[in-house]
């Protein structure tokens, strides 16, 4: 695979490239080498009419400076503190670890998206002012209804889920809840989740919840082991 400077976020990310291209421990690597290799694939970058950045340029000096430096003679008066290798090195460590956070944080991100939250809402507009909607239910029965449901499609263990610009719309979803009970006017709890992914069947479940409070379905279960059935009004 032939790479461009585009394919790096900056001159120390082309280095870590070379060093593991090399396949050399970052403490212990030939700078001579990785100096030869950085130079040549920035003469070559220019040959080929690419725009350089400054940094990038700049990091060619440097290493210039260092290679300079490791041809003349050692000065034993050089304190360690001042070897330039040394402090390639350490730069190289620190951009290491702040490359290998980043990702850390990239990571943890996606996974919160497999997340879904809501506000927290009262139980008593739902539990009190609608007595006819829920007949002999509680909201602790649907909550159950709602976990015998996870059980059923197996959404309790892990999944994979990706990121994506789509998102889904509890108004969206009891327009389509709305279309269903037109059909059929009594219809199982359970029925009205159709698509078998976790962020449909969540918002599903706000869009009945919502429905129930506006009076516009009526969650009824006659019998302690029958289905809950969801009825228009």
């Amino acid at each position: 695979m032939e790479f461009t400077i585009n394919d790096f976020s900056g001159p120390l990310d082309l280095l870590l490239h070379l060093i593991k291209e090399a396949k050399m421990d970052i403490f212990e690597i030939k700078l001579e080498i990785i100096i030869d290799e950085y130079l040549d694939f920035i003469n070559k970058m220019k040959d080929k009419n690419l725009d350089i950045a400054s940094s990038y340029l700049v990091m060619s000096c440097e290493l210039l400076e260092i290679k300079s430096k490791m041809l003349l003679p050692k000065d034993e008066e050089i304190e360690e503190d001042d070897d330039p290798k040394e402090r390639l090195i350490n730069r190289l460590i620190i951009y290491e670890q702040y490359k290998e956070a980043v990702d850390d944080f990239k990571k943890l991100e996606s996974d919160r998206n497999t997340y879904y939250t809501k506000l927290p809402t009262s139980i008593k507009e739902l539990d009190v002012d609608n007595k006819q909607v829920f007949d002999n239910l509680t909201i602790d029965d649907l909550t159950e209804a709602f976990k015998k449901l996870l059980e059923r499609i197996e959404l309790e263990k892990p999944v994979n889920t990706k990121v994506t610009r789509k998102e889904l719309s509890v108004e969206d979803e009891m327009k389509s809840i709305k279309s269903k009970l037109k059909i059929n006017k009594k219809m199982s709890f359970f029925d009205l989740f159709e698509v078998k992914t976790k962020e449909y069947i969540v918002v599903t479940f706000l869009a009945i919840l919502e429905m129930a409070k506006k009076n516009e379905l009526r969650i009824i279960q006659e019998n302690m082991e029958d289905d809950i059935k969801v009825e228009a009004i």
